[in-house]
C-alpha cells in the first residue's frame, strides 16, 4: 500500500543504491521501523532483495528539497513529503569527464562506459570497475544470461557496501560470473568487430569479448541536488553516502557505504542498539584459530566434488578420512556443519552464540553418478566416496534453516562431518524378480535414492520394466536428465518421466495425476499390477501421503489426496517394518 501524501518515518534514504539497500536492511534488522528509500527511477540495486527484506521503496521519486522542521526533517519529493529523524543521501553520479585508464578502440559499439548492453544472453562480457556500481552491473548482466567476466583489480570486498559483498560472493559461489580480484586489463583491442583484453597478468590469458563495460568511479550528488537547506545540513542528521565531501560542500556529513548505517544509528538513534555486525569480510577473518580447532575436532570428511546445477541444487561427493563408504543404494547418510561457519544469506540463527561452537546435521539419501569416468554403469556403493544431492533451503518467516545455507559456500578441498553410520530400510531387497516392474516416484532431490537403485537394478540385469518420474518446478531443476536420457538409449526396459510444474509450455500436474490418469501404461505400456510391481516414494510428504492414526486408533488419509491412498484403493499395500508390503517410502523426512 503507498504511504499517504504525507508521512511519518525514522529513515529516510535517497537513491536505491547497493549502500542505500545494505542500510534499510540492517537498520530494519536492528529494530528501525519505518525505514524508506526513495529512488528517481523504477529499480533499486539488486532488485530481488527488496521482497525477501520486505524494503519499503518509493519508486519515481525525485527529492526536491531537504529542510529543518524542529528537531525533525522534511523531505519534499515529486510525489510526496516526509517527515523523518534522519536523512542518508545515497545517489552517486559518475565523476565528470572520466575515461578509462587503459587504452580502448577509438570507435566500437561493444566497448561501453557507465551503459550496459541490451542483449547479452550467452554472450561474453567483461565488467571492469573496483566499486558498488561494478557489483551491480555484473549482477544485472549475470540475471540476463550472460558470460560474465569482473576486472576488479584491487577490489576491497570489506570496501564495499555489506548487500554488493554478498552478492559478490554469490555470484562467484554460483558460478554466475568469474571475479578477478586482482587483475586489470592492461589494454582493449579490437579483433575483427569484437574487443579482446590483454592481460600482463600471467595468470590472466587475453581474453576474447562480445562486450566491454566499463564502470566508472562515483562520488555523491551534492546538496544542490537535493535540495538540502543551510539548517537541515546544520542539524547533523543527514548523511551523504561516500568517501569524500560531495564537490563545493565541505559543511556535510559523510560516510563510506559499508560504515554509513553505523554513523547514522549511534548519532540520530541513541535509544536503540544499532551496533551493526562486522562487516561479512570481517567476520570471517574473526576466531579464525578458534575455527580451524573446532573444525579439527568435529570434522572427517572432505568435499572432493561440488557442482551446481543451478544456483540452489548440488550435486557434490564427499570421502571420509576414515573408514569406508560400503552402503545398499537408497540408504542415507548424515552431514554436518558447525554453526561457526559463514551462511551465504543474511538469515540470522536462533540462539546463535549458545550454539556457536555445536554442528549441525542432516540427513541426506545417497545417490549416484550413474555413469563412471569410463562411461559404464558407475558402481559407488563399494567405492570411496558418497554422492549427495542437495537443494538450498531458503529462509522464511517460520524456519531458519541451518545447514544447507553454509553448505552453499563450501567448494572441493573443504572439510565437513559425515556420519558414522550409513543406514535406512529404503532399499531393493524386496525386489526378489528381475521380471517385475518397479516404479520410482520423487520430488525434488528426492530422486537421488532412486538414481542409485536405477544403476543397481540395471547392473544386476533387471529385465522388468523400469520407471522413474519426478516432479521439479523448472526443467533447470532436474540435475541428472541428460544421464537419465542416456540411459534410456542403452536399456529399453528403462523409462524416465520429468513433470515440471512451472514451464509455460508443459500443462500442470503432479505425481499423483500419473497414477490417477494411467499415464505410465498410456506413455510406456507398464501396468501397475500389485502382483507384480513395486512402488518407491521419496519427497515430498504431501506426495507420499502417508495414513495418519485418529483418536479411535484407526488411520485416515490427508485431505490432500496422496500417492499411498491412489495406490491402496488399487490393491497395493504398504511395505511396513512388521508387514512386507509393495508401497515402499523413504522414512526420514
Amino acid at each position: 500500500m503507498a504511504p499517504p501524501a504525507s508521512a511519518a518515518y525514522n529513515l529516510v534514504i535517497v537513491g536505491g543504491t547497493a549502500a542505500a539497500v545494505s542500510v534499510a536492511i540492517s537498520s530494519q534488522r536492528s529494530g528501525l521501523g519505518l525505514v524508506r528509500i526513495v529512488e528517481a527511477g523504477s529499480e533499486v540495486a539488486f532488485p530481488q532483495l527488496v521482497g525477501s527484506e520486505q524494503l519499503d521503496v518509493g519508486y519515481g521519486e525525485s527529492v526536491t528539497s531537504i529542510e529543518a522542521d524542529g528537531e525533525s526533517l522534511t523531505v519534499t519529493t515529486s510525489k510526496q513529503t516526509y517527515t523523518t529523524r534522519a536523512v542518508m543521501v545515497a545517489d552517486q553520479i559518475a565523476i565528470a569527464g572520466w575515461t578509462p585508464t587503459v587504452p580502448v578502440p577509438d570507435r566500437s559499439d561493444r566497448v561501453h562506459i557507465d551503459t550496459v548492453p541490451e542483449h547479452v544472453e550467452e554472450q561474453d562480457v567483461l565488467v571492469i570497475g573496483t566499486n558498488d556500481r561494478a557489483v551491480e552491473v555484473t549482477a544485472k548482466l549475470a540475471a540476463a544470461g550472460g558470460r560474465i567476466v569482473l576486472a576488479g583489480g584491487g577490489i576491497d570486498p570489506t570496501k564495499l557496501s555489506p548487500a554488493a559483498e554478498n552478492v559478490l560472493r554469490r555470484l562467484e559461489r554460483d558460478r554466475k560470473a568469474t571475479l578477478l580480484y586482482r587483475s586489470m586489463p592492461d589494454s582493449i583491442g579490437d579483433i575483427d568487430g569484437f574487443p579482446m583484453a590483454f592481460f600482463s597478468d600471467r595468470r590472466v590469458p587475453d581474453l576474447e569479448f562480445d562486450h566491454v563495460v566499463f564502470v566508472s568511479p562515483t562520488r555523491p550528488v551534492g546538496p544542490a541536488a537535493v535540495g538540502l537547506s543551510a539548517e537541515g545540513a546544520a542539524s547533523k542528521c543527514v548523511w551523504f553516502e561516500g568517501t569524500e565531501p560531495p564537490a563545493g560542500a565541505d559543511n556535510v556529513q559523510v560516510s563510506p557505504g559499508w560504515q554509513i548505517g553505523l554513523d547514522i544509528g549511534s548519532t540520530a538513534f541513541p535509544e536503540l542498539d544499532l551496533a551493526e555486525p562486522a562487516h561479512p569480510a570481517v567476520r570471517r577473518r574473526r576466531h579464525t584459530t578458534a575455527i580451524e580447532e573446532l573444525r579439527d575436532e568435529h570434522y572427517n570428511a572432505v568435499i572432493t566434488k561440488f557442482e551446481p546445477t543451478h544456483s540452489d541444487l548440488w550435486v557434490l561427493r564427499v570421502r571420509p578420512e576414515q573408514g569406508d563408504t560400503s552402503h545398499l543404494p537408497g540408504q542415507y547418510a548424515s552431514l554436518g556443519l558447525g554453526f561457526w561457519e559463514e551462511r551465504i544469506d543474511e538469515a540470522h540463527d536462533e540462539r546463535l552464540d549458545e550454539r556457536w561452537e555445536r554442528l549441525i546435521r542432516r540427513s541426506y539419501s545417497i545417490s549416484s553418478r550413474i555413469f563412471d569416468g569410463n562411461g559404464y554403469l558407475a558402481d559407488d556403493t563399494s567405492g570411496n566416496e558418497l554422492e549427495f544431492y542437495i537443494v538450498l533451503v531458503p529462509p522464511t518467516e517460520d524456519n531458519i534453516p541451518a545447514l544447507t545455507p553454509r553448505l552453499a559456500l563450501k567448494r572441493p578441498g573443504d572439510r565437513l562431518y559425515l556420519g558414522p553410520r550409513v543406514a535406512g530400510r529404503y532399499t531393493l531387497t524386496s525386489v526378489d524378480d528381475p521380471a517385475a516392474t518397479v516404479i520410482l516416484l520423487s520430488t525434488g532431490t528426492g530422486e537421488a535414492p532412486h538414481n542409485a537403485m536405477v544403476v543397481e537394478l540395471l547392473q544386476k540385469g533387471h529385465y522388468g520394466p523400469i520407471v522413474s518420474a519426478v516432479s521439479v518446478r523448472q526443467w533447470a531443476d532436474l540435475g541428472y536428465m541428460d544421464k537419465h536420457r542416456k540411459l534410456e538409449e542403452r536399456y529399453p526396459n528403462f523409462h524416465y518421466l520429468p513433470i515440471p510444474t512451472r514451464e509455460s509450455d508443459v500443462p500442470k500436474r503432479y505425481i499423483q495425476d500419473l497414477i490417477a490418469n494411467d499415464e505410465f501404461e498410456q506413455q510406456f505400456g507398464v501396468t501397475l499390477d500389485p502382483g507384480n510391481t513395486h512402488v518407491f516414494l521419496c519427497g515430498n510428504p504431501a506426495m507420499i501421503g502417508l495414513p495418519e492414526a485418529t483418536d479411535d486408533g484407526s488411520t485416515s488419509f490427508p485431505e490432500t489426496v496422496g500417492v499411498v491412498e491412489l495406490l491402496t484403493k488399487r490393491g497395493f499395500t504398504l511395505d511396513l517394518r512388521r508387514q512386507p508390503g509393495n508401497i515402499h517410502y523413504e522414512e526420514y523426512w
